[in-house]
């Protein structure tokens, strides 16, 4: 499975920016038509994951392990400060020896972000707004999007592509806890192609954990290629990065 999704992946990246988004459909209809992209994670059937019920005061603690042989830590906060009419704001506070940032998203529903980070810290203000989580979650789920950055120019390069596909459940082992979690594969290209350089390719394994409303444990990898001269042919590495949930406490009713 992986690895077929892997040769996919190669190839469609080594082609053109002009043929890049029919490739990446392409690769997207390979595992539709397969069947291992939305039973290819995890191992243990169970029900389907219907939309938590935030309340403010929610507040979920990761720590997150970046690079290679470096190793780049730091811990991210994520508390609900408000909720109304217009959705759920969320304070999101990163900190760590290198980092000491703040940003802000808000989601006009559970899973749904209008404003928030789909790569790294930086914030994106989302059109239409981005599916994170496609509630009631069950295996076999799948969706795809074409998204764009309000803030960014739209040409000539394309917007945000991404593909979550929904397996199965498993029993994650964190440093809050061990819990039942349903496993999600996301593949994703970013809006960050240049005239020089092609834009990244994400493939990220997300387990989401009905227990707490979010996700538990996140594997990322990235990846990006020059355009031209001599590491033309060769894959830049981007993100290498795992993501724990080490706390959670639960906001006042």
């Amino acid at each position: 499975m992986s690895r077929n999704v892997a040769v996919l992946s190669n190839r469609y990246r080594s082609n053109a920016s002009t043929v890049a988004a029919g490739l990446v459909a392409a690769m997207l209809g390979a595992l539709l038509v397969s069947g291992c992209a939305s039973v290819g994670i995890g191992s243990t059937s169970g029900p389907p994951v219907a939309a938590p019920d935030y309340r403010v005061g929610d507040r979920w603690v990761y720590h997150v392990v970046q690079g290679y042989r470096t190793k780049v830590e730091w811990d991210e906060t994520h508390e609900v400060t408000s909720i109304g009419p217009d959705g759920i704001t969320v304070k999101v506070r990163v900190k760590g020896a290198t980092i000491d940032v703040e940003r802000v998203e808000q989601w006009s529903a559970p899973g749904v972000v209008v404003q928030g980070a789909v790569y790294e810290a930086e914030t994106d203000r989302f059109d239409p707004p981005l599916v994170r989580y496609k509630f009631p979650l069950a295996t076999g789920e799948q969706w795809r999007q074409r998204v764009r950055d309000r803030d960014r120019d739209p040409a000539p390069y394309a917007p945000i592509t991404r593909f979550t596909s929904v397996g199965r459940y498993e029993r994650i082992a964190t440093p809050a806890g061990t819990f039942d979690a349903i496993g999600m594969h996301v593949i994703m290209q970013l809006d960050d192609e240049t005239f020089w350089r092609y834009p990244t390719q994400c493939d990220y394994v997300v387990w989401y954990a009905p227990a707490v409303g979010a996700a538990v444990r996140e594997e990322r990898r990235s990846e990006w290629r020059d355009k031209g001269g001599q590491d033309s042919f060769a894959f830049h590495p981007g993100q290498n990065e795992v993501i724990e949930l080490v706390a959670y406490t639960r906001g006042r009713p």
